[in-house]
């Protein structure tokens, strides 16, 4: 067992260096190859460099990585448009993604005049930051059924910028180098064994001329790393794992040695996890990555661990040094992690003065419902508060740097469906959080969520599902008692928090969770978009709504602002994503895709709404199962089929509800596409080599009972 934190180790890395593959060079379009007239031929779209990105505060009109700076404030010193003259704000220009329906979720990336923007399948799109105008589009041509080892859609969060080139990470794990001018590929690399449930949907980070780039996979057979990448050439630099492999094949560094002391058990053979999916931070001065690792695989401990120890380095915050790869320090956010409490938001580094003193800090608001201001230069916790309701701990002991578990956290051992708060959504989960230097606050896209975990006591690995060892079958939460508990009725909203004292500042309630990512400007403004379907406006200093406009969908993803020719730019990527889509709808019927763009006195009108699809009749068979076989299918079901198709076989917002679909009524077309893989161009995967022909068949006869249950209703 380790503490919660640990010391500067001088442990090497050391690793041989490994060259590009040679991977499909995917499909490019370009509009126009040139760049803007504002640009000149000796500079070049996206030359950016060490000195630009660690300086980018003096070019205010630029946003030139995901967090516009390394410390990723996310913060624009831009106040053009501000509190007093926001009633003004008009759509400037839209670009339509027709060429994707899932979530979008990058932060649009402008450079001189040029914006560099991802949308799901990864593809990348070059457009004039002033009209819009599409230069350059660039398609990896991601295999939809590599969907089977994602839990949240075709998802993707944004592309990097250095010396004339723009990175992206593509689903299926490669690292792509484009050319910035034209969209051409420069450069691909593998960065993940494709036999494993691996996917890359976040963001790389370019820090001296190296593409940082992690990886997901926490609920398949993944074991967590972070790779650097020659920007130049494609070429491996270094690489740390966040977990050890199997001892009996030897250690990759002193780290990996120290933490295989906190597991016990064969969890190599699952992977173990920890991935790293998100955002990456970095200090020049201190020449140190952060990032935050995800949950261990399998979720429940006692299946992946059977004495229940930390498991370094699931669920926590590290620093590596940038040029080697040398870890530096870890903090443990959560040891042991059996909530699928990642640790994977995205961490703010800021300069403050706490009880007197200067402080180098990091600041994290967890998943897990705690917010975190760590010492950034040791890692060590100097404070831990709760911003939202929190039933599985009671605290954090700062002497230790632990949480206090109340006996409720440990639902394993307490054998009943335990409600505990937050759930795996989070209090905080993937959105991008903000920080105004101007008031000192966080702002958080914070939400109210519960689950109710129940231990899968049949558990076995599986190659083609999430590994949870949580019985994910509908089940009443039940008190101490035994009487059934209600769950709390789920939301969102807007959190302004002051770091140093530990409090809220203002909240600004929203009726739905899965909101989006935050903007703060120099104007006094905190900009966010919404599940309802909204672009809003707060005053960052009290929280007062004072612009709003539609959206024509859900917002996940998180405004920027950039300027152009004097004037200053709001933009966002709209379409709602990620899991919670996938059960549930936004406030509006579809899933409209665009990138849109203000100004003060815009003139842009969207187009009408469009309707919401029509999934036809609700005519299912007769019911053909028996109660055991629906019952089977229930199971099986959950387990294989409910992240994408909803957890009671509901359809959300993104993909086909099942309870609609021709294939009932044809058990020849329900095997072609559950067993063959006949749609898996379009995401829906092959089953046929885990689940038998009975297997497939009990699912049939659950979904057509749940589609009888709606018909009669």
């Amino acid at each position: 067992m380790s503490r919660a934190y640990g010391i500067i180790l001088p442990a090497v890395l050391v690793l041989a260096l490994a060259g590009c593959s040679g991977e499909k060079g995917g499909q490019q379009s370009s509009d126009q190859s040139s760049a803007p007239a504002d640009q000149t031929a000796t500079s070049g779209p996206a030359m950016v460099d060490a000195a630009r990105l660690t300086n980018a505060d003096a070019e205010p009109g630029n946003w030139m990585s995901t967090g516009r700076t390394y410390s990723g404030q996310r913060f624009s010193p831009l106040k053009q448009i501000n509190a007093d003259n926001v009633g003004k704000l008009g759509l400037a220009w839209h670009y339509d993604i027709t060429d994707g329906k899932h979530g979008q979720e990058a932060t649009p990336i402008v450079v001189d005049g040029v914006m560099y923007v991802s949308t799901d399948l990864s593809r990348v799109k070059a457009l004039d930051a002033k009209t819009g105008k599409k230069l350059w589009s660039f398609d990896p041509e991601v295999d939809g059924a590599w969907l089977l080892h994602v839990c949240c859609g075709f998802i993707n969060r944004g592309v990097a910028v250095w010396e004339g080139k723009v990175y992206v990470g593509t689903l299926d794990g490669r690292l792509i180098a484009l050319d910035a001018r034209n969209g051409k590929q420069i450069w691909s690399v593998q960065t993940f064994d494709k036999s494993r449930g691996y996917a890359i949907t976040g963001a790389p980070l370019v820090v001296k001329g190296k593409v940082i780039i992690g990886n997901a996979g926490g609920e398949y057979d993944a074991r967590g790393y972070v790779t650097a990448y020659d920007a130049e050439t494609g070429n491996q630099i270094w690489r740390f794992y966040t977990v050890p492999g199997n001892p009996a094949d030897g250690f990759e560094n002193k780290t990996m040695e120290m933490a295989a002391k906190t597991w016990t058990g064969e969890w190599w053979k699952q992977g173990g996890g920890a991935t790293v999916w998100n955002e990456f931070s970095y200090d020049p001065e201190l020449n140190l990555i952060y990032f935050g690792t995800s949950n261990g695989v399998v979720w429940a401990r006692a299946v992946r661990d059977p004495e229940g120890n930390d498991n370094l380095f699931v669920s926590s915050v590290l620093a590596l040094d940038a040029d080697t790869g040398e870890y530096k320090w870890h903090y443990q956010e959560v040891p042991g992690d059996q909530w699928d409490y990642d640790s994977c938001q995205n961490m703010i580094l800021a300069d403050l003065t706490i009880d007197g003193q200067p402080r180098k800090v990091l600041l994290h608001a967890q998943k897990n419902g705690f917010f975190f201001v760590l010492d950034r230069v040791t890692g060590k916790p100097i404070s831990i508060k709760p911003f939202e309701k929190v039933t599985w701990a009671k605290g954090y002991d700062m002497t230790t740097g632990r949480p206090i578990l109340t006996e409720a956290a440990l639902y394993g051992k307490r054998g009943k469906p335990t409600l505990l708060q937050p759930g795996p959504a989070g209090a905080h989960n993937w959105q991008l959080m903000s920080f105004s230097p101007e008031t000192g606050l966080v702002y958080i896209p914070a939400q109210q969520t519960s689950f109710t975990y129940s231990s899968d006591k049949g558990f076995v690995p599986k190659k083609l599902a999430s590994n949870l060892g949580i019985d994910q079958s509908p089940v009443t939460p039940v008190d101490d008692d035994g009487k059934p508990v209600t769950a709390p009725e789920a939301g969102g909203s807007l959190l302004a928090w002051n770091p140093v004292t530990q409090k809220a500042v203002w909240n600004a309630k929203h009726s739905l969770s899965n909101n989006g990512g935050i903007l703060s400007t120099a104007g006094n403004l905190i900009v966010q978009g919404t599940a309802e379907g909204n672009v809003e406006i707060f005053r960052a200093d009290n929280g007062e709504m004072i612009w709003s406009t539609p959206a024509q969908s859900g917002v996940v993803a998180a405004p920027m602002s950039y300027e152009v020719d004097g004037e200053q730019y709001i933009a966002v990527s709209v379409g709602w994503g990620g899991f919670t889509p996938i059960l549930m709808h936004s406030g509006v019927p579809v899933n409209v895709n665009r990138v849109l763009v203000f100004k003060l006195g815009g003139t842009d009108k969207l187009p009408p709404m469009p309707a919401a699809p029509d999934r036809g009749p609700l005519n299912p068979p007769a019911e053909t199962g028996t109660p055991q076989t629906i019952a089977a299918g229930l199971h099986l079901y959950h387990t294989y089929c409910a992240t994408c198709h909803g957890m009671t076989a509901v359809g959300g917002q993104i993909n086909p509800d099942l309870r609609y679909s021709a294939a009932l009524g044809d058990k020849d077309l329900w095997f072609g596409i559950t067993s063959d893989g006949a749609l898996n161009a379009g995401g829906m995967g092959a089953f046929g080599t885990e689940l038998s022909h009975d297997d497939l068949l009990a699912i049939r006869d659950y979904v057509i009972a749940r589609a009888n249950e709606t018909k009669d209703q």
